[in-house]
């Protein structure tokens, strides 16, 4: 199988399919990243940043070993100041370059507006007649917006429940990578957080750990 996640932002790749991307390198199948957006001196980022976020991106890569990591290097916070149609060829592309059967993509719900568009330009890349390789699409859950959002009409129905008893240590252990995005708890993006939504998810699925997912299309 090849699974190709979509994040909008480095760091929710971890957080929403950590577990999943890992189990499913482990069991011998093709993984692909699309990073959509990048800090950038036009945005305020200053080279330091910037370096230190290129080197754990790297970093991150080899972890998960990749197959592929595509980077759009879209403007980070302002995502909905483009143009989405730019963003949909963009992704686009990507997909027809890959051809994953697997696609993760974030929530349509997510308190941050980068997340609610690159759910909307992904969605627009799902058609079965354009992208027949396209055999199922997981929403995942990233802590620190999916569990915030204010959306009640949309809010986040997992459905889909994968077992990653035997890679939450190493999700963590990547998550830490991300130096910057960690936090102490009761912060969402802390070791103590990211393991508690593993354990209840788990609790809720009959495992030791869990990452959920709600089901979009599947198709056989």
């Amino acid at each position: 199988m090849r699974s190709l996640v979509i994040s909008p932002h480095p760091d929710d790749e971890v957080l929403g399919t950590g577990g999943t991307l890992l189990k499913r390198k482990a069991e011998g199948h093709s993984t692909a990243w699309i990073i959509v957006t990048e800090m950038s001196r036009e945005n305020g980022y200053d080279n330091k940043s910037i370096q230190k976020r290129n080197i754990e991106i790297k970093e991150i890569a080899d972890l998960f070993g990749f197959n592929e990591v595509y980077k759009l290097g879209l403007p980070a916070t302002k995502l909905d100041t483009l143009d989405l149609g730019d963003i949909i060829n963009k992704i686009s592309e990507c997909l027809k370059l890959f051809q994953p059967e697997e696609l993760f993509i974030p929530h349509r719900s997510d308190s941050h507006s980068d997340h609610r568009v690159v759910f909307e330009a992904a969605a627009s890349c799902t058609k079965w007649f354009r992208y027949p390789f396209i055999r199922k699409i997981l929403s995942y859950e990233t802590i620190s917006e999916t569990n915030v959002s204010l959306d009640i009409g949309n809010t986040f129905k997992p459905n889909v429940y994968i077992d990653i008893s035997n890679f939450l240590e190493q999700k963590i252990e990547a998550m830490k990578i991300y130096e910057s995005e960690i936090g102490v708890f009761p912060f969402p993006r802390s070791e103590e957080a990211i393991t508690a939504l593993a354990r209840f998810r788990g609790s809720s699925s009959g495992f030791f750990a869990s990452e959920a997912f709600e089901l979009l299309l599947e198709r056989y």
